[in-house]
């Protein structure tokens, strides 16, 4: 009887990493069964990265602060980062488009473009670094100076990450963090 407990229960964990796997290589983990319609994290990787911009709007390098501070916490239990909803792969806070000049490099691919592969079918996991310098294998990313208080809660050691192109900001790839459903901006260092 413990012989067939035993089996039963490896047959489980089996089935699970499996399935598990399979949603990956659809191009990322469904929502969990009774999510709220727009969970964040936990998991999810999005099929793909954001659409350009539609309406770009103009933010200045050095502008002064606006009267109110943008927020991106579009649900009550959403994070206060740029974020992508689990339900629909919704990429929120990725709208200012290719007009704003905080994300501006005079030259773009500076340290060239990085060869490893990108999107929903390839999972990073960090294994130390900063937020000035980590890696993913096979190069070195630095996150946008303007983005560093989104990646506090970043664990350096073990957090799984997903790189997508940017569409909007040439130079830039984003870099989505899959425990916490969050991305920032980075830039590639070379090898």
């Amino acid at each position: 009887m413990k012989t067939m407990i035993a089996l039963a229960a490896t047959m489980m964990v089996v089935s699970a990493s499996a399935s598990t796997s399979a949603q990956r290589a659809r191009g990322g983990a469904q929502p969990h069964a009774g999510a709220p319609p727009h969970a964040v994290g936990g998991g999810h990787i999005p099929a793909r990265g954001p659409a350009p911009a539609r309406a770009p709007h103009a933010v200045p390098r050095g502008a002064a602060p606006q009267a109110a501070p943008r927020t991106f916490r579009d649900e009550p239990s959403h994070p206060e980062a740029p974020h992508v909803h689990a339900r629909d792969d919704r990429w929120i806070g990725h709208d200012t488009g290719r007009r704003d000049d905080r994300y501006h490099l005079d030259h773009p691919w500076e340290h060239g473009r990085f060869a490893g592969p990108i999107g929903a079918r390839h999972v990073f996991r960090l294994h130390g670094g900063t937020r000035e310098r980590f890696a993913l294998e096979g190069g070195f990313f630095q996150i946008a100076p303007v983005d560093y208080d989104y990646a506090t809660d970043w664990l350096w050691d073990s957090d799984d990450i997903v790189l997508y192109p940017d569409p909007d900001h040439d130079g830039w790839y984003l870099a989505y963090n899959v425990r916490l459903g969050t991305y920032v901006h980075v830039l590639y260092l070379g090898t």
